[in-house]
């Protein structure tokens, strides 16, 4: 589950620009009054001198362009959709250069499919010849996941389930798989709840050599399905796909190895029961597989070798390396990597308590911790061999010194010249020389974004916060700023003249005595001696934080017309939010929803106590996660919050996927309490305020079923709510006028019930 309303808020003008121009949702949702500057598409070249980007152009359509990162000028335009494919009405959606950068994959015509899976057109073109190629018959149906071999001979694609390799010299496609059907058989690919919850939709690996793939098989006979009607025809359709909840079967997996040498496919030996493949990656040499298995609990993680030296006829053996457990849960990320020289791999880890890296030997013993403190790796960027450094982001905001070191490199445990925060993001590079010290790349406080060139020479950094949009600069690895590419002027300018009030953050102390970071957001004009009316916009849910230095969009803006209309908003980020280490996050384990709800209900209590706010007045709204928070405190919480809106609420966990709500409460059968105890549907009579649900029909993720049977049991109950759907739209609720839509909608409901 991921957070869909980023409740972020941007700083203001002096009330005197509150008369210039009024904010309203078509100015907001419609057109690009609020839109930002971005640089889209990069690639770092081979040269590490150079990098790519794909914008747009008035007489090319889309191209590729390509430019120097010493200077951050435009070198000169590697390829456009006009070059490409005759015409500039097909655009360049996404690309991919060949080893050698003699050639482009072209991916266009996009059609999406779940969160981050797509089907598209894909084309290769020769930048020699500027020769364009299908690469495959269009009339079989669009492809999925191509991708380039390490060699540029060949690309790898998934069609109807089944995998294929296109060899660019023969012009052959050659089916790896043959046994792939729909709601069946994946091969290639993943399924819906790994796509979802995993965060993978490639279900297939290179080998270094590009001679090997190795690829999940999802056998899904098992899986329930579950169904979606769709709407606008005479009479309405079926969508049903496989979706596993809590507690139900999952697919069964298997990892297998193709060998172009010899054409056949080994199975890898996984072993056996009910287990999670949440990764699989070739380490440095040819011949070796990684797998990381799961339990189901998902509180043991192994790593497994699959050697195809050691291979048998039809199977390959595999041994633990690396296992790590926990008593809680484990959660997975894309660190892992390999060391060039063979000697061993860098993982990403809580095991101390915090999130931080660590360097292993080949046989999984660990030979150093890289980073340490109480503070958390955030995104690791890499690491540079040559320079013998890592690369990463992390929520310590400042290092007034170097850290003593000890004994394999590694910074002392102490670091009482560290200043953490839950709220900032920063850019940071650790030596792992001898003496080496950890350094930070980007200077201003906020959120920072790091892209790296190869070689880790250069990268582009990408800063914002709360009161500013995006700001994009090219620098040296040393942090040296080279150019500004984007700084979001002309927005800055449209900005000034809507008078925008100033972001605020602050944290109180809830009941059991934990700190909680907040933001409030005042009405323009606010004065003390007033009562306002507050809407609490929330998400709440495990890893993912609203209460973050950075700038939020379009969401934000519509924070801002809230203010307008002589609202205060405020966000807060409960227990189980991240950034604040293991135990912090894990908190919520095997009661998801319990301490959330009582951190809202003491921020009710707190807003309460406050002058200015009308503690009769005092609203909550939000989305997925966000909705089933709102949906149990407008219910356990019913005598402190009068209005609620449930944006795609989830109502009851049974009704969601097993990876995401198993990972936090085990299967129903295990933890019926953690269940029931915190499902809002089973406290539907406690009901009195004002409680708005919204949902649409077609949403994949959490499913409409929530709202249906939320409502069955507020019908049930006597309970007077309001409702509304929208018809064959997901869990985004988008699409044409459908956001504006959705917006008018809360927006006149706050200002009628709250």
């Amino acid at each position: 589950m991921k957070s869909i309303i980023t409740c972020l808020i941007w700083a203001a003008m002096p009330l005197l620009a509150f008369a210039q121009s009024g904010l309203t949702n078509d100015l907001i949702w419609s057109g690009g009054e609020f839109s930002s500057e971005s640089v889209s598409g990069l690639n770092s070249m081979n040269d590490g001198m150079h990098y790519t980007s794909l914008e747009a152009s008035d007489a090319f359509g889309t191209r590729i362009v390509k430019y120097s990162y010493a200077t951050g000028e435009e070198v000169g335009t590697i390829a456009s959709s006009r070059d490409i494919f005759g015409d500039t009405r097909k655009s360049i959606d996404g690309y991919e250069f060949s080893s050698d950068e003699k050639q482009l994959l072209i991916q266009t015509e996009t059609e999406g499919i779940y969160r981050y899976s797509f089907k598209a057109d894909y084309y290769l073109f020769n930048l020699d010849t500027k020769k364009t190629t299908p690469l495959a018959d269009f009339a079989k149906g669009k492809q999925l996941l191509a991708s380039f071999s390490p060699d540029g001979r060949k690309v790898a694609f998934v069609r109807d389930n089944n995998l294929f390799v296109f060899d660019s010299g023969s012009g052959n496609e050659t089916a790896i798989t043959t046994d792939g059907v729909f709601n069946q058989v994946i091969n290639g690919a993943t399924d819906w709840v790994y796509e979802e919850e995993f965060a993978i939709a490639k279900g297939f690996q290179w080998s270094p050599l590009g001679d090997r793939i190795a690829f999940y098989r999802f056998d899904e006979r098992e899986v329930k399905e579950f169904s979606m009607d769709m709407f606008g025809e005479l009479y309405p359709t079926q969508y049903r796909f496989k979706y596993p909840k809590a507690g139900e079967k999952n697919s069964t997996i298997q990892i297998w190895i193709w060998d172009e040498r010899t054409g056949k496919n080994t199975l890898v030996d996984t072993g056996r029961g009910d287990v999670y493949i949440p990764r699989i990656a070739w380490t440095t040499g040819n011949d070796v597989l990684c797998v990381l298995r799961m339990n189901r609990l998902q509180n043991k993680l192994e790593y497994l070798f699959a050697d195809m030296r050691e291979a048998q006829p039809f199977r390959i053996s595999t041994r633990v390396v690396y296992t790590e457990t926990s008593a809680t849960y484990i959660d997975i990320n894309d660190a892992l990597t390999f060391l060039k020289d063979g000697s061993g791999f860098i993982i990403l880890s809580e095991k101390d308590g915090y999130n931080h890296l660590y360097r292993m030997d080949m046989n999984g013993k660990e030979v150093a911790q890289l980073t340490r403190g109480t503070w958390e790796v955030i995104d690791f960027y890499g690491y540079d061999e040559a320079g013998q450094a890592v690369y990463f982001s992390a929520n310590l905001v400042n290092r007034a010194a170097p850290p003593k070191r000890t004994k394999g490199n590694a910074p002392a445990a102490e670091q009482t010249r560290d200043e953490v925060s839950a709220i900032q993001k920063h850019v940071y590079v650790q030596s792992l020389k001898k003496g080496g010290t950890c350094s930070r790349l980007s200077i201003n406080a906020g959120t920072n974004d790091a892209e790296f060139s190869r070689g880790f020479k250069n990268f582009i950094l990408v800063h914002s916060d709360a009161n500013t949009p995006a700001y994009t600069s090219l620098h040296t690895q040393t942090g040296k700023l080279i150019r500004v590419l984007k700084d979001n002027a002309s927005l800055k300018t449209r900005l000034a003249t809507y008078g925008l009030t100033k972001k605020e953050f602050f944290s109180f102390t809830n009941n059991g005595g934990t700190s909680l970071n907040c933001w409030m957001m005042k009405p323009a004009g606010f004065s003390p001696s007033k009562s306002y009316p507050v809407l609490v916009a929330i998400y709440g849910g495990p890893g993912s934080n609203t209460v973050t230095d950075a700038w939020g969009g379009r969401n934000f803006m519509w924070h801002q017309l809230l203010c307008q209309e002589g609202y205060v908003v405020v966000s807060c980020d409960p227990r189980g939010t991240m950034n604040r280490g293991r135990d912090f996050k894990h908190s919520t384990y095997m009661n998801l929803g319990k301490q959330e709800t009582e951190d809202f209900i003491d921020l009710a209590r707190y807003l309460s106590g406050l002058n200015y706010i009308d503690k009769n007045r005092i609203g909550m709204q939000g989305w997925s996660y966000g909705g089933y928070m709102t949906s149990l405190c407008m219910t356990k919480g019913v005598d402190y919050y009068k209005t609620g809106i449930a944006v795609a609420p989830v109502t009851n966990w049974k009704y969601y996927d097993t990876i995401y709500t198993e990972r936090f409460l085990r299967t129903p059968q295990e933890n019926s309490g953690g269940y029931e105890n915190n499902s809002p549907i089973n406290f539907v009579n406690a009901l009195k305020g004002n409680f708005l649900l919204i949902h649409g029909t077609a949403d994949d993720n959490v499913h409409y079923q929530n709202t249906m049977d939320m409502t069955t049991a507020l019908v049930n109950a006597n309970k007077p709510f309001d409702l509304f759907v929208y018809p064959n739209k997901n869990h985004g609720i988008y699409g044409g006028k459908t956001r504006l839509h959705l917006y008018n909608k809360m927006t006149t409901y706050l200002k009628e019930k709250l």
